[in-house]
């Protein structure tokens, strides 16, 4: 097939996104497909193509922290550009498929997948819509609670607007917590908190204008991922962390932390945590033609607390999903063949 590959964009997750997308090309030239890789948010948007089987393609490294991205209203008008007219697009409309290997921002809000949907472009993944359900941590949590998946308290903060809620003083008191911007990815800005001061300081750090930070109770428990392809649920991973949270570094640095898939846990453990990522992917709209990752953090008790359902998870070599896939017995390329037939089919 024509492919083109979408990667880099506007958000804090571009460094990811452009490691990613430079591996899901060379797994789609090992399977026989033509490939074009293109940033749409780049002053050049083709990075490379077309390729063809045989032709080399550059790894892309992850840094320790997110860019800065100092001048992301620039990479977002680029992109909107990019997107909505000229030959970028001509050549989006030319292509077979377009595999999204974005992450964050625009390219996973529903943004992107809009332009494309309006363009009447065929895309990997899930619809404009799921994504939007997905993305913002506060309404996903709510309509999964809703669907009677077990959730943790949480409240939505905007710390430029007012004083520290009441429900968010409750919280701290209680302590420790977690607090997070509301829709970013990859564990960007992720912190433990154990006091008001401390939320503060974070507040005025990650909090500036607009943002929404969610903050929810710290849950003690182990942590599991599990990824859903299609309507198979693939095997659990446990996440052995070193830091109190899975923030963006330990993430993407080899060796930051120990992912252990299949878990060590009982099978109808698995099992039940296998059914909640299923339930969670179809609580938000996701259907057998998409994918997604659910993550968990237990309690106290042991009992899993769904965090968030990811509608782009990272596909870099170290990321979560091809481990899973691994594990179920699938090589890399195998999984984005997969990730394309679901799109096609």
């Amino acid at each position: 097939m024509r492919v083109v590959i979408l990667c880099g964009g506007e958000s804090p997750e571009r460094d990811v996104s452009l490691a990613s997308g430079r591996s899901v090309a060379r797994a789609l030239l090992e399977q026989g497909h033509e490939v074009v890789l293109v940033d749409p948010a780049a002053a050049l948007p083709v990075l490379a193509g077309p390729l063809r089987r045989g032709d080399a393609v550059d790894a892309a490294g992850v840094g320790k922290e997110p860019p800065s991205l100092t001048d992301r209203q620039q990479l977002r008008r680029r992109m909107h550009t990019a997107l909505t007219g000229g030959p970028v697009l001509e050549l989006l409309r030319g292509a077979e498929l377009v595999f999204l290997a974005l992450h964050g921002g625009w390219g996973e809000d529903g943004h992107v997948q809009a332009l494309l949907e309006m363009a009447d472009v065929r895309f990997t993944g899930a619809g404009s819509a799921e994504c939007a359900a997905a993305w913002h941590k506060g309404r996903a949590q709510a309509l999964l609670g809703a669907a009677g998946l077990p959730v943790a308290e949480r409240v939505v903060w905007r710390p430029g607007a007012r004083e520290v809620p009441q429900d968010v003083v409750r919280l701290v008191a209680a302590g420790p917590v977690v607090a997070k911007p509301v829709a970013d990815g990859s564990s960007v800005s992720v912190h433990r908190v154990d006091s008001l001061s401390q939320l503060a300081r974070i507040a005025a750090e990650v909090g500036a204008g607009d943002t929404e930070l969610m903050v929810e109770p710290f849950l003690p428990g182990r942590e599991f991922t599990v990824a859903v392809v299609g309507d198979q649920a693939l095997p659990v991973i446990e996440i052995e962390l070193t830091t109190p949270v899975f923030d963006y570094a330990a993430k993407y640095q080899p060796g930051a932390v120990s992912e252990v898939c299949p878990a060590r846990v009982p099978d109808d453990f698995a099992s039940r945590l296998q059914e909640l990522a299923l339930r969670a992917h179809r609580a938000l709209g996701f259907g057998s033609g998409s994918y997604s990752r659910a993550d968990f953090r237990c309690d106290a008790g042991g009992d899993p607390m769904c965090l968030e359902v990811n509608a782009l998870p990272g596909l870099t070599a170290t990321s979560l999903l091809p481990l899973a896939a691994t594990g179920a017995g699938w090589t890399y390329p195998d999984l984005m063949q997969r990730i394309m037939n679901l799109a096609t089919r």
